[in-house]
């Protein structure tokens, strides 16, 4: 038993085979001199990430004001670095450009980028004290940065955003799958979310590339802002590139398991109750529930060798 494999003559039939098959399914590999991102570093940029967006939340605990610009410089040294090696290897994977015209264009995308993180703390203040103000179960702001789901979802969302909107290809979303990966929330980085958003609970929550959510909507675990079946072209290609998911106007409410398809209008202030299906638009203050469903209970308490067993309806 602790004798080790050994593939003997069957090792050369084996590579051969491989072989054969990477230059039948060219679509499923990636040998080439053109790097793909790497998914490790892709992880680490966004943990690093979040370490500049939240000081003292992730990352070191003993920083103090006084040497914080030192620290600051080497964090981002080092992180435009990383960043920069990242969105190169997405534009050159992507792109026939010359090298040189991709670098160019890599710093200018680098430099955006890391000029945008105060707005996206500004942004992720507003997410962070609507958390807080819309959840009686939480005792502070620290509680909804240190534990909830939705912080790590809908900060790495706006990350991701700002790349996306920079047209750095491939990294926003493996970016926006990373935070899928650990809360169960599936945030596309193309989606357009306004300001004070926040995901209570938050597990299974979908929203799809081109959603776009106003200021101070929340959402419950469960929601789906997603598209109905795809169309087609004349060639059997699915048609890409359209509006296709909703627009939820400001001030408004989904409650759990609701799923909400297409390009429609949730107007300001509407309220969308739980469990809810719903493909047409709703009017700004309207509120949209399922009918109560008919409950039936039966009664145990009885002594059932005396056959004492109820039905009763509520």
């Amino acid at each position: 038993m602790d004798k080790p494999f050994d593939l003997a003559d069957q090792r050369d039939v084996l590579v051969q085979a491989l072989e054969d098959n990477y230059f039948a399914q060219k679509r499923i590999h990636h040998i080439t001199t053109k790097y793909l991102p790497s998914r490790a570093e892709v992880k680490a940029i966004t943990d690093t990430l979040f370490e500049l967006i939240y000081p003292g939340f992730f990352g070191r605990q003993d920083l103090a004001m006084d040497g914080l610009s030192g620290y600051l410089r080497g964090q981002l040294d080092a992180l435009s670095d990383r960043v920069y090696r990242q969105v190169f290897r997405c534009f050159r994977t992507r792109s026939d450009d010359n090298p040189e015209v991709l670098e160019g264009q890599t710093r200018r995308v680098v430099l955006e980028f890391l000029e945008s993180l105060p707005r996206i703390r500004d942004l992720l203040a507003s997410d962070i004290l609507a958390g807080y103000t819309g959840d009686p179960a939480a005792r502070d702001t620290d509680e909804v940065i240190f534990s909830y789901p939705a912080t790590r979802a809908i900060t790495t969302y706006r990350l991701a955003h700002a790349l996306w909107e920079l047209q750095v290809p491939y990294m926003p979303r493996m970016m926006t799958e990373y935070a899928h990966s650990r809360t169960g929330i599936d945030i596309h980085p193309g989606a357009r979310i306004g300001r004070g958003f926040f995901i209570d609970h938050g597990t299974g929550v979908v929203i799809g590339e081109t959603a776009v959510i106003g200021d101070y909507c929340k959402l419950y675990q469960g929601v789906t802002l997603g598209a109905p079946s795809f169309p087609f072209d004349e060639q059997g290609q699915i048609v890409r590139n359209y509006k296709r998911h909703p627009t939820l106007e400001d001030d408004v409410i989904v409650y759990s398991n609701a799923s909400i398809l297409g390009d429609v209008t949730i107007g300001k202030g509407a309220t969308i109750g739980g469990g809810v299906f719903l493909t047409r638009s709703v009017p700004p203050g309207c509120r949209v529930s399922m009918k109560a469903p008919e409950l039936k209970y039966r009664n145990r308490r009885g002594r059932l060798d005396r056959g004492f067993v109820s039905d009763y309806q509520i």
